[in-house]
């Protein structure tokens, strides 16, 4: 794994392994460097469970239903696009690198921020959202919807929030998933138009509504576009739940899906992949549901 992780450092300009291990939390705070290293933690995860995505026309085991459908919460769409086979890990990696900087650039220009909304009924939440002129980025389901706007605009929605509604102020570098991004959608694009995407090779969920995507080409314009628009987890949880999903895996770092799973997907078998002693119990996992459709899904933010 060492020499996959320095040939994914040097995609992304970043030092992969130091970022990991030794650097402080305010130097991976910096989203240019959370973003690429959240993808490389996933792809380190689900290559320990799934075994080499070595390239698009083989990025999975020959037999489709070893995993039936991934998805990713954010900038975790795009170690879903490697494990689908759509982009290669190091294009999907060279890719969030790019989206990083461009975000990070698009977040510096104005001061932005975002803050999680909990409980509420779902229409005062949105009514209050859309009042304080503020963005509902994340729509996670569960009783959780991610506000995000200008730092003024989330003080004054602090002052009046939404009734029965908790919120709670994210640290993040800014606004993703609004229109204050839209810089960087277009730095991503002009990145893109570079890499030749497959289609997917196991079912491929997009977060911009929960839809299956068949095309590679596609899910390519969908992650760019993704960049500015709200993520819609509430739409992909139910596209789990009509698939008839079995089981759920959340790749590394994990944690937060599974805890929104709890609620939206009874009944289903979950694990989030926290520690080096999970990856066995995933693996596992997958044989044992092998065939009757479980799900790898992972979730970071950015």
């Amino acid at each position: 794994m060492a020499e996959t992780f320095a040939s994914w450092s040097e995609v992304t300009g970043l030092d992969l392994v130091r970022y990991g291990t030794t650097a402080d939390a305010d130097e991976i705070r910096d989203t240019a460097v959370a973003q690429p290293l959240l993808v490389g933690a996933g792809l380190a995860a689900a290559t320990a469970v799934l075994g080499p995505l070595t390239a698009p026309e083989a990025a999975l085991p020959a037999n489709p239903s070893f995993v039936d459908a991934t998805a990713g919460h954010s900038v975790g769409e795009f170690t879903a696009a490697a494990i689908a086979g759509v982009l290669s890990p190091k294009d999907a990696l060279a890719l969030v690198a790019e989206r990083g900087r461009g975000m990070a650039d698009a977040a510096a220009r104005t001061e932005t921020g975002m803050t999680a909304v909990l409980g509420g009924k779902r229409e005062d939440v949105l009514a209050a959202i859309e009042a304080a002129g503020l963005t509902p980025a994340n729509d996670n389901g569960s009783g959780q919807i991610v506000a995000a706007g200008t730092i003024a605009q989330l003080a004054a929605f602090a002052e009046n929030p939404p009734e029965r509604a908790r919120l709670r102020p994210l640290s993040v570098a800014g606004a993703f998933h609004t229109e204050h991004m839209a810089p960087a959608v277009e730095r991503v694009r002009a990145a893109a138009r570079g890499l030749s995407p497959a289609d997917p090779s196991v079912r491929l969920l997009s977060n911009a509504d929960g839809a299956v995507v068949g095309s590679g080409t596609e899910y390519l314009e969908r992650l760019v576009a993704q960049i500015s628009s709200p993520v819609r987890w509430d739409a992909c949880t139910q596209t789990l739940a009509d698939l008839g999903v079995t089981a759920l895996i959340e790749l590394t770092p994990a944690g937060t899906l599974t805890g929104l799973a709890k609620r939206a997907l009874r009944g289903v078998e979950l694990l989030a992949v926290k520690t080096p002693d999970d990856l066995e119990r995933a693996g596992a996992l997958i044989k044992e549901h092998a065939g009757t459709a479980p799900s790898a899904s992972t979730q970071q933010e950015g």
